[in-house]
């Protein structure tokens, strides 16, 4: 509509402007300008001081597990009284809520406010200098929603959290693309998820937790993880946003083998199941594949959860939060594919991130982080021995099979056979089904 048409345009003015000055103006949200002087005295985020018993190896992110959850009916009546005020939801919000309040994203307790918000852009790291790779932002277009209010925050008719706004600020868009996509074009999702998406004003808030969204499956807590993994050997993280394929599988199983990794390690495949690019397969559909591989690859070295995470297709950044993310689950350690959570311009089709950007970052925080970063390897099928690196076939002189993922798409649309080398049978007939 003429509304969303205007907006986009206003976008696109307002990002390609800001691209060529790299400006750091920002304004207030009283319409007010202020420039970016020097930087201000940071306190730390307030922390849970709920008492969990952390059964995995890893130590939480901060060092404490945040979970804001109220447990009773009577709490959660009294917190609901509070509001004056309800809002729904939007799908990337409902993640961002649910991550705050079961403690993925520990050791925030609530949206950023201005300085956090501006601090992690800058720093890729919170005020109290705990590394945070992406900003948590509730971004509204309401006049109406002031500081010192608390609103209900509502799926549909569930009741999800309430938030007690702190601040409202007019956020540098622009500055928050280039810093964290390395770009400010909207040829690039996130860019245009930033611009076209996300309401005018940012906010802060404490989040206070009411209800687990209702989801097709199940998403459970890192408290709850962490109580299913062993507490004296590593836990190695696989992070997907697609359905896993014989490449992938190998992959993950592969990693344990990797001199980082200890005896006797596990790996805990860990899919985002959230808004991710439009043109990638829906959440709920990539979740009944994982279902049907984890029944026929069944072991005791590899678990599956869930995660309710929305992509931004960050590249190095975004590698940041997943492993920081998987910290608070319990992982020692977080695999980094090839280009992991990169993306393609929209226009040209060319990549935004180098193949290793995402892994020499990771290299470069991992130690500060607590986490080790596992470079995936760069696999090939070859006719001769299988699954083998591609150093490997090279030096050997194998012969290797290609299938690209769009040529794989058009068979799958048209009923071809996909090879089994390429694609689990299981996996193939969940994706027909649900074409």
């Amino acid at each position: 509509n003429l509304y969303h048409t205007m907006k986009l345009a206003v976008a696109v003015l307002s990002l390609a402007a800001a691209a060529s000055a790299f400006t750091t103006t920002t304004p207030s949200v009283g319409g007010a300008v202020s420039r970016t002087a020097a930087k201000p005295a940071f306190a730390p985020l307030a922390r849970s001081n709920t008492a969990m018993e952390m059964v995995a190896k890893q130590v939480p992110h901060g060092g404490a597990l945040v979970d804001l959850m109220l447990k009773t009916d009577e709490e959660k009546e009294a917190a609901i009284a509070k509001c004056t005020a309800e809002v729904q939801l939007t799908p990337r919000q409902l993640c961002d809520v649910e991550l705050i309040a079961n403690g993925a994203f520990s050791p925030i307790t609530g949206f950023m406010d201005e300085a956090t918000y501006k601090h992690v852009v800058e720093n890729v790291a919170l005020p109290d200098g705990n590394i945070f790779g992406l900003p948590v932002v509730y971004d509204t277009d309401s006049e109406d929603l002031q500081p010192g209010m608390t609103v209900l925050l509502k799926d549909g008719d569930l009741p999800i959290a309430t938030i007690e706004f702190t601040d409202k600020y007019l956020p540098d868009k622009p500055l928050e693309c280039l810093k964290c996509y390395g770009t400010s074009a909207i040829e690039h999702p996130g860019a245009l998820m930033v611009a076209t998406e996300r309401g005018r004003y940012y906010m802060g808030g404490k989040i206070t937790g009411l209800n687990k969204p209702v989801r097709d499956f199940e998403c459970r807590t890192p408290a709850e993880v962490r109580a299913t993994l062993p507490d004296d050997v590593d836990v190695v993280a696989f992070q997907c946003r697609n359905p896993v394929h014989r490449a992938h599988y190998e992959l993950f199983t592969r990693a344990l083998d990797d001199p980082a990794v200890g005896k006797d390690g596990v790996v805990l495949v860990h899919p985002t199941c959230g808004p991710t690019q439009a043109d990638d397969i829906p959440g709920d559909v990539r979740y009944k594949t994982y279902e049907v591989l984890k029944e026929e690859t069944k072991n005791d070295r590899t678990r599956w959860e869930y995660l309710p995470y929305s992509m931004h297709m960050a590249g190095p950044r975004e590698a940041i939060q997943h492993m920081m993310i998987r910290k608070n689950f319990g992982c020692t350690h977080f695999i980094i594919g090839r280009d992991m959570a990169g993306s393609k311009s929209s226009v040209t089709g060319d990549d935004f991130y180098g193949a290793y950007e995402a892994q020499d970052f990771a290299k470069e925080k991992g130690p500060e982080l607590g986490v080790i970063p596992v470079p995936s390897l760069n696999l090939v099928y070859t006719e001769e021995e299988g699954y083998v690196t591609a150093d490997e076939a090279e030096e050997k002189g194998l012969h290797t099979k290609k299938l690209s993922g769009t040529k794989f798409r058009q068979m799958l649309r048209g009923g071809e056979d996909i090879p089994e080398w390429f694609a689990f049978k299981s996996v193939v007939a969940v994706l027909r089904e649900n074409a």
